[in-house]
């Protein structure tokens, strides 16, 4: 008898196991009459078929949607640096607020500066008064050199001191060109709009920007928003493959993507993928990608850890049944079908199955299941009254969605009788 009980396919359904003793024999009762020759049919003889509603499978196309784990970030984060050394004199800005590409932030002591210009500016202008006067004497020797006047020697040392006086003249403007762009760092301005953090340097702390202590603050561009997360090599090496045996269609144009909070309430906001890596993380073995959000209200911030949605992509032929068909059991998951026993009479058939993603069949809940292999078109798959059948070959009383509905209909009270 254990040896009968062993390879019943009781040992494949979970809900089989019971708390009750008579529940206990009601399930074991078919597999002893089985053992002993009799059909399935006769051991359930002492009870009515059970009710079910069942919809026949056929393959069609759905909707599948991908989510990932995902963290935001801005389209462009930057680090405002002080460009020279400096005491830092003023902040113009608020502390995490939104800032325009150029405006003012930090004003660094700008003496110094000013005054190394001013020399500059000095030594330009004596740099001028010597090549103007090279350039005097060199017009006015020509023609005594011209007619010999003057010895060779002379001449070249006049043309010299000319070359020279031009070449000191440049050194000086370059000179003043440096020495005006220090100057103005010292004012550091926006370098793009967006949020920007707090000041890292308060007035009067120095900016060391030879000593690598210049960091002021960092800000980012959040409209729009990266979004970055990861696909694991084998579900990407899969979905190749889907795609190219034609049973997965992706959009025109890629996915398109929206968000979920960690609650799983999805956010408003749409937007695309702009980048996926071409090599997989050498830690990870994941391929790392990125989606642009559109975020012109600000509802986004950089580090948030978002539910990426990848839509627009088609199963195609594909069987899909309620979530409620598919049972849990120790070898796996499964369906009952509305089978027949040897007397052609409805009897409750399990059948493996390998399920795929999660669907929308109605409203706007995933509800449905894809399954990838164990069904095939023309099945009658039970998908109410499960809880009904407690073994393989019990008796049922199938009927079609539609029947189902008219008898519920048909039992409802009238909408004005009167409560009871």
């Amino acid at each position: 008898m254990t040896s009968i009980l062993h390879n019943s396919p009781l040992t494949f359904f979970s809900h089989a196991a019971g708390s009750h003793r008579s529940l206990m024999a009601a399930i074991l009762l078919p597999f002893f009459l089985t053992a002993c020759g009799q059909s399935p049919q006769a051991g359930f003889s002492g009870m009515p078929p059970a009710a079910v509603t069942f919809e026949v499978a056929a393959a069609r196309d759905v909707p599948v949607e991908y989510e990932y784990l995902g963290q935001t970030a801005g389209s462009r984060e930057v680090e405002i640096r002080a460009r020279v050394s400096g005491i830092v004199d003023k902040r113009y800005y608020q502390e995490g607020s939104w800032v325009q590409a150029g405006q003012a932030l930090f004003k660094l002591d700008a003496a110094p500066y000013a005054a190394a210009a001013a020399q500059a500016e000095a030594a330009l202008a004596s740099a001028t008064a010597s090549l103007k006067k090279a350039e005097r004497d060199f017009t006015r020797m020509q023609p005594l050199a011209e007619s010999k006047v003057i010895s060779q020697a002379a001449w070249d040392q006049i043309s010299s001191d000319v070359d020279i006086a031009q070449a000191r003249h440049k050194t000086a403007e370059a000179q003043l060109a440096a020495a005006k762009v220090q100057l103005r760092y010292t004012q550091i301005d926006a370098p793009i709009s967006g949020v920007i953090g707090r000041a890292l340097k308060v007035e009067g702390a120095l900016a060391n920007s030879e000593g690598g202590d210049s960091l002021l603050a960092t800000m980012a561009q959040v409209n729009p928003m990266h979004v970055n997360f990861s696909m694991a090599e084998r579900e990407k090496n899969d979905r190749a493959a889907e795609i190219a045996s034609g049973s997965l269609k992706l959009p025109k144009g890629g996915y398109g993507v929206r968000l979920k909070n960690t609650d799983g309430t999805l956010l408003e906001m749409q937007g695309k993928m702009d980048f996926v890596d071409y090599k997989a993380d050498a830690n990870t073995g994941a391929y790392a990608m990125r989606a642009a959000i559109p975020n012109p209200r600000g509802l986004l911030a950089p580090g948030q850890f978002v539910r990426v949605v990848l839509g627009g992509a088609m199963r195609t032929k594909a069987f899909v049944v309620p979530q409620r068909a598919v049972v849990d059991g120790p070898m796996g998951k499964f369906v009952y079908l509305v089978g027949k026993d040897k007397d052609g009479k409805p009897i409750a058939e399990p059948r493996p199955i390998v399920p795929g993603e999660w669907v929308v069949l109605a409203g706007k809940e995933k509800n449905g299941w894809v399954i990838r292999q164990g069904l095939q078109a023309g099945d009658a798959v039970v998908i109410d009254g499960i809880a009904r059948i407690f073994a393989p070959g019990q008796p049922l009383m199938p009927m079609t969605v539609e029947e189902a509905a008219k008898a519920a209909q048909a039992e409802a009270p009238p909408a004005n009788a009167p409560a009871k």
